[in-house]
């Protein structure tokens, strides 16, 4: 007890420090969850089937609802790549009704997801749009990348998703798509954004031009 009553202060002291400790390492483990629950969340996929065939998914697992500005689909071939916005699309028909053409453009809420095409009908846009040899590119290593350009909550600018897909056109009948990654690169740092920024300008001024 002499030994307490003596260092008293200096305990007194050390005890508040620790709680202090407590405390900053609590806060941090609250704000850790809050970021997180914040942080958007999206998510390129395939659905029925793993072949060309299959669906490209695109879902929505932030916590709140995102605005997809722009979905766009690039093709990686040895000699260059070549983009496309796909975010429009027609709508299929009977060949005597007038071509409608519809978007994916607009919200998407959270836990929702829509399919932008199959991954062929990605492709043959492609290579319709740029006037590529189909047989040609069947040859070669292909990397299909899907881009996704949309807008979150109250921020100013705009957040990113990325997927590749190793293609393998010549495999007949099976045609693999096979994703290059685990899961889809999420594009929501200051870094990553001014670069989806530079995306969203560069499909604006190619549809202008």
């Amino acid at each position: 007890m002499e030994w307490l009553n003596e260092h008293a202060q200096a305990i007194s002291a050390a005890s508040s420090i620790l709680t202090l400790f407590v405390w900053v390492f609590y806060a941090q483990l609250l704000y850790g969850g809050y970021a997180r629950q914040r942080r958007p969340r999206i998510i390129i996929n395939r659905g029925k089937g793993i072949g060309l065939d299959a669906l490209c998914l695109v879902s929505n697992m932030s916590n709140e609802a995102i605005y997809v500005q722009h979905l766009v689909a690039v093709l990686h071939t040895k000699e260059q790549s070549y983009q496309l916005d796909i975010v429009e699309y027609q709508q299929q028909g009977d060949e005597d009704e007038e071509v409608d053409y519809r978007t994916h453009q607009g919200p998407l809420s959270s836990g929702d997801y829509i399919h932008i095409q199959s991954f062929e009908s990605i492709i043959k846009r492609l290579t319709q749009y740029w006037d590529l040899d189909e047989d040609a590119i069947k040859q070669q290593e292909l990397l299909l990348e899907i881009r996704v350009i949309a807008i979150y909550g109250s921020e100013d600018m705009p957040i990113g998703a990325s997927r590749r897909f190793h293609l393998n056109l010549s495999a007949e009948p099976v045609r693999q798509l096979t994703p290059s990654s685990v899961d889809t690169h999420r594009m929501n740092s200051r870094r990553d954004r001014k670069r989806v920024l530079k995306w969203a300008k560069d499909i604006e001024i190619h549809k202008a031009s």
